[in-house]
C-alpha cells in the first residue's frame, strides 16, 4: 500500500494481527487529519472534530434554553424539557432520555416482553442489536431475538405474517444502516406494521436515524414515528449532538423504562451538556436533513456517471437513489487500496470525496459509506464527477 511504506500484499494473510491493527490505527489517524485539513468535504463526522469545535456546538445555547435555570439533577430540568420536545416531535405520549441507544432499546423491549408475556423479538439479521451489540438482548436483557431475514433489504409483510413461531415484539430498523440505509416504501411499512398487529405483537422502531426519513416516505416525522408502539432515536448520529438517545411511547411504558434505566446505571447525575447539544441538533440540524437527503440524490447520480466515465462501470452506488442522506459505494478493488487512494486524494488535493473507512465486502470488493451534510450542499454534480475522475486515476489498473 503506497504512502505507508507497505504494499497491498502485506495486507493479506501473512501480516500479523498486531501489525494489521497498528496499520489500521495509522490509517485512521491520517483519515482524521485529512478531515481536519481538507478544504472540501461532503460531510464531517463528529469524531474528526477537535474539542474546541465540539464545545463550539453550544455557542448561542441561551437561545435554546434558559441558562439561568437550575442545572439538571438525575434527569430533571433541561433533560425533562428535551424529553417533552422529543415526544412531541415523534407524535408519542411521552419520552425518556437515555445515555445510549443500546440501553434504550434493551429496556424498551424488556418492558414490552413483560407486557406481552413473550420475550421473543423478531428483527432483521443485519439490525444493530444482531451485528453491533455483542448479543446484549440475550446476554443482558433475557430476550430471544429471531431473524425474519438476513437479506440486504427490509423485511416483508409476508415474512412477518408467516414467521414460524410466535413473537412478542417486532423491531424494525429505519433506515437499515448496514444494508445501505435502506427504507421500505410507505405502503410496505404500513403493511409490515399491520402484519405484526395481526399477530398481536407490538412494534418498536430502531429509529437511530429516523430523523432523516421524511423525504423518502413523503410524510412528516410524527406520522412516521407514531406508526410504532415505541421508537428510539439518537441525538448524535444525524443531529451532531454529544451523545444520548430517547425512547418514546405510551406514558406507562416510559415510566417503567425510567425505573429500568436506573437499574441499568443510566440515570446519570448531570446531562446538561449532552441535553443542550441535543436541543441544538433539533433546532439547527433537524430542519436541514431533508435538504441533505435531496442533495444526496444529486451526489449519487454524479458518482455513478463519474465512475462510468472513468472506466469503472462495475462500480455501484447503493441504493441508486438514496433513501436518506447516506448511502453506500461499492468498487471492484481491495479495500486497503481504496482507502489509501481516498486519503491521498484528500492529502494532496484538499478535496476529500470518500471520508469514511473502506471495508472488504468480498474478494476484491470494497465498500464505504457516503454521507451528504452541510458542506456537501456546496458540491455541484460537476464537482463530484471531477473528484471521481481524480480518485479513479489513483486506483491501480
Amino acid at each position: 500500500m503506497t504512502g505507508t511504506g507497505e504494499n497491498a500484499e502485506q495486507a493479506g494473510t501473512t501480516e500479523s494481527p498486531e501489525r494489521r491493527k497498528e496499520r489500521h490505527a495509522r490509517m485512521r489517524e491520517r483519515r482524521v487529519a485529512v478531515h481536519r485539513s481538507a478544504k472540501r468535504r461532503l460531510a464531517r463526522p463528529g469524531y474528526t472534530t477537535t474539542l474546541r469545535e465540539r464545545i463550539g456546538l453550544l455557542d448561542g445555547a441561551g437561545e435554546l434554553y434558559d441558562l439561568d435555570e437550575p442545572s439538571d439533577v438525575y434527569g430533571n430540568g433541561i433533560v425533562t424539557a428535551l424529553e417533552e420536545r422529543t415526544a412531541a416531535l415523534l407524535g408519542h405520549e411521552a419520552a425518556v432520555f437515555f445515555p445510549t441507544g443500546t440501553m434504550a432499546q434493551q429496556v424498551a423491549l424488556r418492558c414490552w416482553a413483560g407486557r406481552t408475556g413473550n420475550p421473543v423479538v423478531a428483527l432483521h439479521g443485519l439490525g444493530h442489536p444482531e451485528v453491533h451489540e455483542r448479543n446484549a438482548f440475550s446476554r443482558v436483557g433475557g430476550l430471544h431475538p429471531v431473524r425474519l431475514t438476513s437479506e440486504p433489504r427490509q423485511p416483508t409483510a409476508d415474512e412477518v405474517r408467516d414467521f414460524e413461531e410466535p413473537f412478542g415484539a417486532l423491531m424494525l430498523e429505519l433506515p437499515l444502516r448496514d444494508a445501505g440505509c435502506l427504507l421500505p416504501t410507505w405502503d410496505e411499512l404500513t403493511e409490515v406494521v399491520g402484519a405484526a398487529r395481526e399477530r398481536d405483537a407490538v412494534v418498536h422502531f430502531d429509529g437511530a436515524r429516523l430523523w432523516e426519513s421524511t423525504v423518502h416516505f413523503g410524510r412528516p416525522l410524527d406520522e412516521i414515528a407514531s406508526l410504532a408502539d415505541s421508537v428510539y432515536v439518537s441525538f448524535y448520529k444525524s443531529l451532531k449532538g454529544y451523545g444520548g438517545a430517547a425512547l418514546a411511547g405510551p406514558r406507562t411504558l416510559v415510566e417503567e423504562a425510567r425505573a429500568w434505566r436506573h437499574r441499568y446505571g443510566g440515570t446519570v447525575f448531570q446531562q446538561f451538556p449532552t441535553a443542550l447539544s441535543a436541543l441544538a441538533g433539533l433546532e439547527r440540524e433537524l430542519p436541514r436533513l431533508p435538504q441533505y437527503a435531496r442533495h444526496a440524490r444529486v451526489v449519487a447520480a454524479a458518482l455513478r456517471e463519474g465512475f462510468a466515465a472513468a472506466g469503472l462501470p462495475w462500480a455501484r452506488v447503493h441504493p441508486e437513489v438514496p433513501h436518506t442522506h447516506e448511502f453506500q459505494v461499492w468498487l471492484p478493488c481491495d479495500a486497503e487500496v481504496a482507502g489509501e487512494s481516498a486519503i491521498r486524494q484528500g492529502e494532496e488535493t484538499g478535496t476529500l470525496l470518500f471520508g469514511r473507512p473502506w471495508d472488504e465486502a468480498g474478494p476484491g470488493i470494497a465498500v464505504t459509506e457516503v454521507g451528504v451534510e452541510a458542506e456537501g450542499l456546496e458540491w455541484t454534480a460537476d464537482d463530484v464527477r471531477a473528484a471521481v475522475a481524480d480518485f479513479a486515476a489513483r486506483l491501480p489498473r
